[in-house]
């Protein structure tokens, strides 16, 4: 197909342009590769990098240039969607490539020279193995053979050129998950460099841990992909373990904004605001764990190559020692870290409902950087038997942490939770007694070590509130932390929390009003008994909290005469109560002599009357004995708020 069209030139991408070699690798936690490039400048000043598609917007974003003699001219590569900006404004579309019958039908109309005949394309139609193509000459319509191997020239040397980079955008597009990008210096022979940072797979540690008697032997892996698009041949590979802000933006993609359409104003009459001078402007805005022991070397595999770290900025870079290739689209693991560190095997108990404590190792890191996050696969140093897996969390120099790679299933562990309050304090304030009472939560362990011996850790979970009672090694996103020790025998561990409690028992009803202006005749002595002092239930819970008391309890005498005084509070009420109810049943009797006296005549009016009489001097006499047994309660009552303040 293309054989029929000349003058065509790839002018997109210099093939010519020589390719920067990798150099230098980082690979960040982050998920990020900054990718270092050098090598010598050709003396057109033209290198080339091929870049994966994913990838162009973080080289646009954080490409940096080095050159320290020339000049950085700038980078250029196709455009996102090559195909489709190629064909822009052609006579054609990619589908008229299907064959070369479709391709010169699409340029019918185009100005052509075939067989020394020269005019505009009619029409081509199939014809065998040959083309049968229609021109518009001078001399009129004329009909010929297009053939295998004949050259047909468009005679639009611009439409041409466009046709052949159309050409060269599509095929590169129908290949192409990448693109190759120029980067143009100032000529002249030299050496230059770049660099820039994309998205790339995590590097991802992991651990070898064998355990000997008092120290450990830590070995560090680092498992890296290479999906940058470019061989690393022999290239200094940097591994970073930090938390920096990454930020990825579409640079590559042709952005077009929505523009608001106005319409044509003729001058409009404004008044400008005056200047008032310039003004300055406005401001911009846990306790360390136990030492571990240290000892001989555990035994473990061979020494392994010893990355140099740094530690800079909130970061750890590790750099292997040794260059190191990783092809394109290949995964590599290679080791980093090979330190000896001092160690400790204990139990470890976490969770409120645990019926086995954990094995776990408390391992010190005494090199001067930070190890990072990782998957710890655990041996044992006397013959090399896997214990299990752990995960390590990020430790710095200096700090310790636990690694439980397995849970023990010879040491028995029967947790009980329990919950009491202990009477502290009694007082007197304003009609009220005051009960300062400490309520505690426990948690504790019945520990069966079946014979065995070690230290052994219980993690539990802060109360907000609640002061621990127990001693605390550490505090941290796992709670508190205890510290003990097993000597074969079986053991109990009690870990109690505890917090005030302050409880205000009232002697008088706020809601009743006044107690001096409080009267039987107005309230319904039966409805308000509970609330009233000496009545059912008043007693009794301030009994119940004498009898909490222990002996020697600060206030309790008080509470015990407040006790004695609410005992005859009782008496006085019920009395009160009885002869209440007394005047009322004398009471409803003289309202039944009045009605008698209403509905007689005669001799039996007058016999009603007497028994009116007779009702009335009961009813006077009932109330005058229940004002007195009312009176009589209520001075207790306000003797026994007296008493209190």
């Amino acid at each position: 197909m293309r054989k029929h069209i000349i003058g065509l030139a790839l002018l997109a991408l210099p093939v010519a342009a020589q390719e920067l070699p990798v150099r230098s690798v980082t690979l960040s936690n982050a998920g990020l590769a900054q990718i270092e490039r050098h090598g010598a400048l050709p003396a057109d000043g033209r290198v080339r990098i091929t870049i994966p598609l994913p990838q162009v917007d973080d080289v646009l974003k954080s490409l940096v240039a080095l050159d320290t003699t020339g000049q950085v001219l700038g980078l250029s590569l196709p455009a996102r969607e090559m195909a489709a900006e190629a064909f822009q404004g052609l006579p054609l579309r990619e589908e008229d490539f299907a064959d070369r019958l479709s391709l010169l039908r699409a340029l019918r109309g185009q100005s052509v020279e075939l067989a020394g005949s020269q005019g505009r394309l009619l029409d081509a139609t199939g014809e065998g193995d040959a083309l049968r193509l229609l021109l518009l000459t001078e001399r009129g319509v004329l009909s010929l053979a297009l053939r295998e191997g004949d050259a047909m020239r468009l005679t639009d040397a611009a439409l041409a050129a466009r046709l052949d980079r159309a050409a060269a955008a599509l095929a590169a597009a129908r290949a192409a998950d990448a693109r190759e990008a120029v980067l143009r210096f100032s000529p002249g022979a030299r050496d230059v460099g770049l660099a820039y940072v994309t998205g790339a797979p995590l590097w991802k540690p992991s651990w070898r841990l064998v355990i000997g008697d008092g120290t450990a032997r830590l070995s560090g892996w680092a498992v890296v992909e290479n999906r940058s698009g470019a061989d690393w041949r022999d290239v200094r590979l940097s591994l970073v373990s930090g938390n920096p802000a990454a930020l990825r933006q579409a640079l590559y993609a042709p952005v077009l904004r929505e523009r608001i359409e106005v319409p044509v104003r003729g001058a409009e009459v404004f008044r400008p605001q005056a200047d008032t001078g310039p003004r300055p402007a406005p401001p911009m805005a846990m306790m360390a764990p136990a030492p571990v022991a240290r000892a001989a070397p555990a035994a473990a595999p061979g020494a392994q190559p010893q990355a140099v770290a740094e530690s800079i900025e909130g970061r750890v870079a590790y750099t292997l020692p040794n260059p190191v290739t990783v092809l394109a689209n290949e995964t590599a693991n290679l080791p980093f870290v090979d330190a000896s560190l001092p160690a400790e095997t204990l139990w470890w108990v976490q969770g409120a409902q645990a019926r086995n404590p954990l094995n776990a190792v408390r391992i010190r890191n005494t090199t001067e950087a930070v190890l990072p996050d990782g998957i710890v696969t655990v041996y044992a140093a006397r013959d090399m038997a896997f214990l299990g897996d752990a995960e390590l969390r990020a430790m710095p120099a200096g700090e310790a942490r636990l690694l439980a790679y397995a849970r023990d299933r010879d040491v028995l562990l029967t947790p009980a939770q329990q919950r009491r309050d202990s009477l502290r304090r009694i007082a007197l304030a304003r009609g009220v007694v005051v009960l300062e009472a400490e309520e505690e939560q426990s948690l504790s362990y019945a520990v069966d070590p079946r014979g065995a011996r070690g230290a052994i850790l219980f993690d539990l979970p802060a109360m907000p509130g609640f002061t621990p009672r127990f001693t605390v090694a550490a505090q941290g996103d796992f709670g508190l932390r205890h510290e003990a020790r097993l000597d074969a025998a079986p053991a109990r561990f009690e870990f109690v929390f505890a917090r005030p409690v302050r409880q205000e028992l009232p002697l008088w009803d706020p809601g009743l009003g006044d107690p001096q202006a409080f009267t039987w005749r107005r309230a319904n002595l039966e409805q308000e008994a509970r609330r009233l002092p000496g009545g059912p239930g008043s007693l009794e819970r301030l009994q119940q909290v004498l009898d909490r008391a222990a002996p020697g309890t600060p206030g309790r005498d008080l509470l015990a005469d407040i006790v004695t005084r609410m005992a005859a509070l009782r008496r006085l009420l019920d009395a009160a109560r009885a002869a209440a109810n007394a005047h009322a049943a004398d009471n409803a009797a003289l309202e039944r002599a009045r009605a008698a006296v209403d509905d007689r005549s005669g001799a039996e009016r007058e016999a009603a009357r007497r028994a009116l009489n007779t009702a009335s001097q009961a009813a006077e006499r009932s109330g005058t004995a229940a004002d007195a047994a009312w009176r009589a309660w209520q001075d207790a009552v306000l003797a026994l708020l007296a008493r209190t303040g």
